[in-house]
């Protein structure tokens, strides 16, 4: 198989590496020679979490020790690949199958740059793999697409590139792939959608994808696709429109896991919706106090054309309800509210099923990577009345990650199981195993969440 730049099957010159954990610290430590034990303690090295240490011979470099926190948490092993020196490193010991898969998670985490653009001023070093763990590659894989896809700039990341990249993935996976496009999504009643990306010279889509056998159960995933957010004619300041690339964080989200359930061959039957749009400012602008239609009906008043995710994610959610799948997952980069709340690595995670709620909250916790569920308080959808509209879009700034959800859930059957995940994407700075840029949260537990319930 094709290994990517972090790794290696070759270890004919690979040097030993030592994953000590800090409640082993000693046990290993006094294990070790005496010049070794004196070499550490030189450096004050204790294998705290996130460290390393180089281990010295009479020829120069004999090996390496890095100290790991949680050995399941692929992020352990994050510091790994760039605090190494550039060459090849081999496990010692047998470390069993469940560390393994985090290690070769966590190395291809630790690994990446996004060099579309930039080349990496060096290598990562490689991690030698005796074993190649299959479904942590596909993890690994899904993990660094939606990375890439969402660091990538909206010139190169617009609707129709994000049609192409859905299309590639159909192709490789053997799944139907229709797209309604421009003026077709008003023949066809998605005029939310046309709405919000109409201004853009870029043409609004809808992305629908199917795949799997028929029998199975139905699953539909949805993913919020902005490309670029201006806040339309309720401009965004400056600051706030900077990192507006990631608003297709969501359908980043929503199409790398669809391309994993796929890889991984899970028995369901797949639909992905990523309505895929540019919120513009430009002559044909939507504009606030307009009344939009809505797939289902619901008339919606805009109150603020900078809440254009969930405008457009109605008439998808709507068009997956109608399709009667046993579950519904969105995905969407959607309000400023949950980052307050919970900040940038905790998604929030608004279910109307306890059950499907807590199999995502568990799955979470197996993977480590975990989500954080808020209340659907539903006595909050008084803050989106309108007095001329069945709906408005927003309107206060009181738990505007909650009302966005309860905005959401008007659109679904009353009966339809979902699950709504607001999510960053993104690292605001560097850290190891997290370069600043877009990031995938949640994807693997959702992943989790679909395998327990359906494999």
């Amino acid at each position: 198989m094709n290994l990517s730049p972090g790794y290696t099957q070759d270890a004919s010159q690979a040097r030993p590496l030592h994953i000590v954990e800090r409640g082993g610290w000693e046990s290993w430590r006094d294990a070790q020679p005496a010049a070794v034990r004196a070499w550490l303690e030189a450096q004050n090295f204790a294998a705290a979490p996130g460290t390393l240490a180089l281990l010295p011979d009479a020829d120069g470099l004999a090996g390496a020790v890095i100290g790991v926190g949680d050995p399941l948490d692929p992020y352990s092993y994050g510091h790994a690949p760039f605090g190494l020196p550039v060459g090849d490193w081999q496990i010692a010991g047998a470390p069993e199958a469940g560390i393994r898969a985090a290690l070769q998670l966590g190395w291809g985490l630790g690994s990446y740059r996004f060099s579309r653009y930039k080349t990496p001023s060096r290598a990562p070093a490689r991690l030698v793999l005796d074993d190649v763990d299959a479904e942590a590659g596909d993890l690994l894989t899904a993990s660094l697409r939606v990375r890439d896809w969402v660091n990538t700039p909206t010139e190169h990341m617009g609707p129709e590139e994000l049609e192409a990249e859905a299309r590639a993935i159909a192709q490789a996976h053997g799944a139907d792939i229709e797209v309604i496009t421009g003026d077709q999504l008003l023949a066809r009643n998605f005029p939310a959608i046309h709405a919000v990306g109409r201004a853009s010279h870029r043409a609004p889509r809808l992305i629908a994808l199917q795949w799997g056998d028929p029998a199975h159960p139905h699953v539909a995933l949805v993913g919020k696709g902005v490309c670029f957010d201006t806040g339309g004619l309720d401009i965004k300041p400056a600051d706030g429109m900077r990192n507006m690339k990631k608003d297709m964080g969501g359908a980043a989200h929503a199409l790398a896991l669809a391309g994993l359930v796929m890889a991984r061959r899970l028995p369901v039957r797949l639909t992905l919706l990523v309505p895929a749009v540019e919120n513009s400012i430009g002559p044909d602008a939507f504009r606030p106090g307009e009344i939009i239609a809505t797939r289902k009906g619901i008339s919606v008043e805009i109150d603020n054309t900078d809440a254009e995710g969930r405008v457009i994610l109605c008439d998808a959610l709507t068009y997956a309800g109608e399709q009667s799948p046993e579950i519904v997952l969105d995905f969407a980069t959607l309000t400023g509210a949950a980052r307050i709340a919970l900040g940038p690595d905790l998604p929030a995670l608004f279910a109307n099923d306890d059950a499907l709620a807590n199999d995502w909250i568990s799955a979470g916790d197996r993977m480590r990577d975990p989500v954080w569920r808020m209340p659907l308080w539903r006595p909050y959808l008084r803050y989106l009345t309108s007095n001329v509209a069945d709906l408005a879009n927003a309107g206060s700034r009181m738990a505007g990650a909650v009302t966005a959800a309860l905005y959401l859930e008007r659109f679904l059957p009353a009966t339809q199981k979902w699950a709504h995940l607001d999510v960053y994407a993104w690292n605001d700075s560097d850290r190891p195993g997290r370069p600043a840029g877009g990031e995938a949260l949640a994807l693997r537990s959702a992943y989790a969440l679909l395998k327990a319930r359906y494999a």
